[in-house]
């Protein structure tokens, strides 16, 4: 059986284990249902996810002209604490950073290579804990914009981690923590402007992922440079495909590619 579509992060459902879901525009796989299974890949060409065409990808699934000109890949996505549509001042699209920015956010605590503290809209947890692999995770403030996310993220990282280590996620070489400890001890040091959205009485939520065997040397399969890839799917965490012979897949980072999926 083959499929064949353009690569966009993989859906998910909150559940034990976690359901993945791979969605082409003519086809819908529950990837879950592949493990076990020997996958072969194939790289067929680029498709921009803004203007559709087939032009080597720049970054988040968009090729360059895109995105330096498209509100959906503005400095304020990476970098909350860049956001101005709380101001009435506009960045590139006023009506989408409105939309996106002016919404309930959340800053969280998650535990995936080490805990880290993060930052995503109110509408996307659990999503979020998923896509990054946290094996568990915990609301610190609930904010009613984008930029008091992003503030109170700036102030708590001189104190903890922001980035995940994705090979020590991925070999699931992880110690668990207590995240109600952590939190409390860094309700201190957020800002003033959003002291009165501490969550001061929420528990962990924890994720359970579908994994067989996790790779004790995860290697990256890049597969515009490979061109074509065979493996038996062993398990996925986060947004990666795991095979039994460590190589690993980002979904997410290779957004924007056209690939055919065969399955024995």
């Amino acid at each position: 059986m083959y499929y064949q579509g353009v690569l966009t992060k993989m859906e998910t459902e909150f559940a034990k284990p976690i359901q993945y879901y791979l969605v082409f525009e003519n086809d819908f796989l529950n990837m879950n249902q592949l493990i076990g299974k020997n996958i072969h890949l194939k790289f067929v060409k680029y498709q921009c996810l803004n203007c559709g065409l087939n032009k080597v990808i720049y970054r988040q699934g968009f090729c360059k002209s895109c995105f330096f000109d498209i509100p959906q890949a503005a400095d304020w996505i990476m970098r909350p604490e860049l956001s101005t549509a709380h101001l009435d001042k506009e960045d590139r699209d006023l009506a989408y950073e409105k939309k996106v920015q002016l919404q309930p956010h959340i800053v969280y605590l998650a535990n995936s290579s080490n805990v880290k503290v993060g930052v995503t809209r109110k509408s996307q947890v659990p999503t979020r804990w998923i896509d990054q692999g946290a094996h568990e995770a915990i609301e610190i403030v609930e904010v009613p914009n984008r930029y008091l996310a992003g503030i109170t993220e700036v102030a708590l990282k001189d104190y903890v981690a922001d980035k995940t280590n994705w090979r020590t996620m991925l070999k699931n070489d992880l110690v668990d923590e207590n995240l109600v400890e952590w939190r409390e001890r860094l309700k201190g040091f957020i800002p003033d402007e959003a002291k009165d959205y501490y969550i001061a009485n929420n528990t962990e939520t924890n994720m359970e992922f579908p994994v067989l065997q996790y790779p004790l040397k995860p290697k990256s399969l890049n597969i515009k440079k490979e061109g074509t890839y065979s493996g038996k799917l062993v398990g996925i965490k986060g947004q990666y495909l795991i095979f039994e012979d460590q190589t690993v897949f980002n979904i997410r980072s290779n957004e924007g590619l056209v690939v055919e999926i065969g399955v024995d």
